[in-house]
């Protein structure tokens, strides 16, 4: 067995302490241990045979190469040797352990003895803490005792300084104040404050020589007083900014300073040159178009536009030359501004407006629309040398004082001036503009000019249908009596509604009143294209409506606008409704009523129509889209502006229903002029050759004509459901006319094919009107029609079919009474007829008994649900059954 003491020095290297601390690795240990034996091994290999075979008869011998007792041997005393170190390294271990836990245990008592010593040295602080505050607390108070002192020792000193000032005073001795007066500036602050002293005490005292005193101080005051506002004026002149400060800071010490910001301001520079006439500034080109309503409003003005550029190049200058020479610029500014203000910009105001009223209203208001746009834009730039903050007066007194002296100037609170320039350059401009919109002077000009622009635009219109109406008053006395009740207005009540005063004026630039006065104007030529309705004209008066209207919502109070609104949009519906689409409607109703009925209708009334459906639409969608969201702040006004709305509106469809009804009945009546020429044996010829060689009869060439004539103008004129309801009364109407028609005339079997095609053509022609309630209205006139065409012996089964059958036979005798055979075969007929009446179902008897005592147009009401009228006997309707409707509104309530 090899001992510890045969290892190698190499490997007794390896097997130290030192090289197991740190990173150690199990496989390099082992391999460097065993790399020597493996070379030992591979040596010895070397000089001896590696195997002999030792080749016998009998068997074979290996010699082995190697040896592997080194290993054992060498690999014995490694872990012996590890042994012993283990032991070694745990011996150490249990020694090391054993320091650090007397280390430990001294450690831990070093620490409970040092925070023994930290609590002892923290008591010892708070100790002194509370001495320390104790005694803080007990400088405090006699800091107060000697502040307290102090000031009652000021007080008792200038309260013996201001008696013997005052003593002085009385004796006419004032050569103290003098010597104090002459040290300098110090000197002069010192003599203001005691000045002001001696004028609040001088009002106190009540001794027999007090008003002789009081009359001495007031008249030194009034000196000092002079003589700081000439030293202020001379440094002014001189430009010495430092002097200026100190005496104001003086004026300001002494009676608040008022005198002083009053030369300041009176003496500038601006408001001395802007003595001179301003009016020299002219601008052709702005006042030549400012009384055109169609040219856009002006924007800017030469003369205002230079002003405003120098009061903002002065008040630039001058925000820091106040802010260093003045203790309080926040109020000098003030004053500055509404100066400027009150003086430069209200004049040249005045005389803009007063130019611009000797014009007209509308160049009164675009001025004054310009000069509220332009000084709101200088106001918001002078809001940018608003002052932060300003110096602390010495008292209470001084400020009131200050306050007092400038009476003009807005209220300042405490020490913080945050948005007091700002807040009085608001205040300036609404007194600016107050004189011209305060109650309702701005909106009765406002209306003024509105119906003045629409007096004149709608003059010629105006005459046009007064002449086109003299000595005929059916129609345009209404319009003059209902312009001239809302103008009476202005005559009778003093104060008028701005509508009244629309009407008014149209009145008056028309040519018209209620007197019937006017006769010179109707001698004026006008023009038949001046009687017609004009897009163009609507577009204008909306144009002009929305000018004023977007003028009121910059002029006026925002709460103001629904109201202000509403008002304009009377005036709109006066001029646009009343005296515009209405009077063109009643003319054209005029015309109708005094139209020859043996003429055939003029169609014309048809184009009012459609321009009074296009200018409506267009009313309208600017009412919903321009007004009615303006008063959407008030939901009263809003109700309100709806309810007008659809009431004017509702009037102006009935007047068109007014008129269609008028047209429908002239059209109706001209088809039953046409009907009342056909002749007796039109339907009964002698000739046959002659017969069928006529297409139609020449009252059903005539009417299919007319009905054509009214197809082509509606669908031109009339659109969408007022179409559908104006050719379904007249389809309705005509139809009528022919059952009563087909009751008057015998037809003959050859005549029977004359009145077919007659019927046919009419069918074909309202076919044309692509009207679905008339289809069969006209197929059953068709059918009708037949009846004269088919075999006596088929008619009975005829007449039971299709829709003839669904009415009672006995309302079709009339009818067929006109058979030229019908004698031949009546009584036949009534047997069958009376034996079928037997043989009758239970629905069909049902159906006959309800209808048994009906006519004929009850019975085609049945089948479709139209109404008809008054069934065979029929004639013109007395009533249109539709109502014309005007698209845009909001709400859509037609007339009844």
């Amino acid at each position: 067995m090899q001992h510890f003491g045969d290892l190698d020095a190499a490997t007794e290297e390896q097997l130290r302490l030192n090289n197991f601390e740190g990173k150690f690795d199990v496989k390099e240990f082992v391999g460097s241990i065993s790399e020597r034996l493996i070379t030992q091994s591979k040596a010895s290999s070397g000089r001896t045979r590696v195997c002999t075979l030792l080749v016998t008869m009998t068997h074979y011998v290996l010699c082995p190469a190697f040896d592997p007792k080194p290993f054992i041997r060498t690999f014995e005393a490694v872990v012996d040797k590890l042994i012993s170190v283990r032991k070694d390294v745990q011996t150490k271990t249990e020694l090391m352990e054993k320091s650090v836990r007397v280390a430990e245990r001294e450690y831990s008592k070093k620490m409970a003895d040092l925070n023994r010593g930290f609590e002892a040295v923290g008591s010892s602080f708070s100790t002194m803490e509370s001495k320390m505050t104790e005694v803080g607390r007990t400088a405090v108070r006699i800091g107060e005792q000697l502040e307290s002192i102090h000031i009652e020792r000021q007080r008792a000193q200038a309260a013996h300084d201001l008696i013997n000032y005052y003593n002085q005073f009385s004796r006419g001795d004032t050569s103290r104040l003098d010597a104090l007066k002459k040290e300098g500036r110090e000197g002069r602050s010192q003599v203001a404050v005691i000045l002001r002293r001696l004028t609040t005490v001088a009002r106190e005292v009540d001794l027999p020589s007090a008003d002789k005193t009081r009359e001495t101080i007031d008249k030194y005051c009034e000196k000092f007083e002079k003589d700081m506002i000439y030293l202020f004026d001379r440094c002014y002149r001189k430009g010495d900014p430092k002097m200026m400060h100190h005496c104001a800071q003086t004026l300001l010490d002494f009676n608040g300073g008022a005198s002083c910001v009053q030369i300041y301001v009176n003496q500038h520079d601006f408001f001395m040159n802007k003595v001179r006439d301003t009016a020299n500034h002219s601008d052709d080109l702005l006042w030549n178009a400012v009384s055109k309503p169609d040219e856009s409003p002006p924007k800017t003005e030469s003369g205002l536009a230079e002003l405003f550029g120098e009061i903002r190049a002065t008040v630039a200058q001058e925000s820091q030359i106040v802010q260093a020479v003045f203790p309080n610029p926040p109020i000098v500014m003030q004053v500055f501004l509404q100066r400027v203000f009150a003086q430069s910009i209200q004049q040249y105001m005045e005389q803009l407006l007063t130019k611009g009223s000797s014009i007209s209203d509308l160049a009164y208001l675009r001025i004054l629309q310009l000069v509220h746009n332009q000084t709101s834009n200088l106001v918001e730039d002078l809001k940018a040398h608003e002052f932060p903050s300003m110096t602390p007066s010495k008292s209470s007194l001084e400020v009131i004082e200050f306050r007092r002296a400038l009476s003009g100037a807005l209220a300042v609170s405490g020490t913080s001036t945050t948005s007091v320039v700002s807040a009085m350059l608001e205040n300036a401009m609404a007194e600016l503009f107050v004189p011209y919109i305060e109650g309702q002077k701005y909106l009765d000009r406002e209306s003024k000019s509105l119906g003045e622009l629409y007096a004149g635009l709608l003059a010629n219109f105006t005459r046009y249908h007064m002449r086109m109406q003299k000595g005929k008053s059916s129609m345009f006395d209404r319009m003059v009596d209902k312009l001239g009740a809302a103008a009476a207005n202005t005559t009778t009540s003093g104060g008028s509604s701005t509508s009244a005063q629309a009407a008014a004026l149209i009145m008056r630039y028309g040519g018209i009143s209620s007197e019937r006065m006017q006769d010179k104007s109707l001698e004026d030529t006008v023009r038949e294209e001046d009687g017609l309705l004009s897009i163009d004209v609507a577009g204008k008066m909306l144009k002009w409506h929305a000018e004023a209207v977007g003028r009121c919502v910059e002029l006026t109070s925002q709460n103001d606008v629904p109201k202000n609104t509403f008002i304009l949009l009377r005036v709109l519906a006066e001029a646009i409704g009343a005296a515009y689409l209405e009077t063109a409607i009643d003319s054209a109703i005029a015309r109708l009523e005094v139209a020859d009925p043996k003429l055939e209708p003029s169609l014309q009334p048809l184009e009012v129509l459609r321009s009074v459906d296009l200018i409506c639409h267009l009313w309208q969608q600017y009412t919903n889209m321009a007004l009615f969201p303006l008063a959407a702040s008030s939901v009263t006004i809003r109700r309100e502006m709806t309810i007008f709305n659809n009431q004017t509106v509702s009037r102006t469809e009935g007047a068109v229903n007014t008129l269609i009804q008028r047209v429908t009945d002239a059209i109706v009546s001209w088809l039953s002029v046409q009907l009342s020429k056909q002749k007796k044996n039109d339907f009964k010829p002698r000739n046959d050759d002659l017969s069928f060689a006529r297409v139609n009869t020449e009252p059903c060439v005539a009417c299919c004509e007319t009905l054509e004539k009214v197809r082509d103008a509606a669908v031109q004129s009339v659109s969408g459901k007022n179409r559908e309801a104006f050719l379904t009364e007249i389809g309705v109407s005509f139809h009528s006319l022919l059952l009563d028609h087909l009751r008057k005339f015998p037809v003959s079997a050859t005549g029977g094919l004359m009145l077919a095609k007659d019927l046919k053509s009419y069918q074909d022609t309202v076919a044309s009107f692509n009207i679905p309630a008339l289809h069969e209205r006209f197929e059953f006139i068709r059918q009708l029609g037949n009846v004269f065409l088919v075999r006596p012996e088929i008619l009975k089964s005829y007449i039971t079919e299709n829709y003839l059958g669904r009415i009672d036979s006995a309302l079709l005798k009339p009818y067929l009474a006109q058979r030229s055979d019908w004698g031949q075969f009546e009584t036949r007929f009534n047997e069958n007829a009376d034996a079928e009446d037997v043989a009758t179902d239970i629905t069909s008897r049902g159906l006959k008994d309800r209808f048994k005592m009906a006519r004929l147009g009850m019975m085609v009401k049945d089948l479709e649900g139209l109404k008809l009228g008054e069934g065979i006997s029929m004639g013109i309707p007395s009533g249109f059954s539709g109502s014309f409707s005007i698209g845009g509104r909001g709400l859509n309530n037609n007339s009844a």
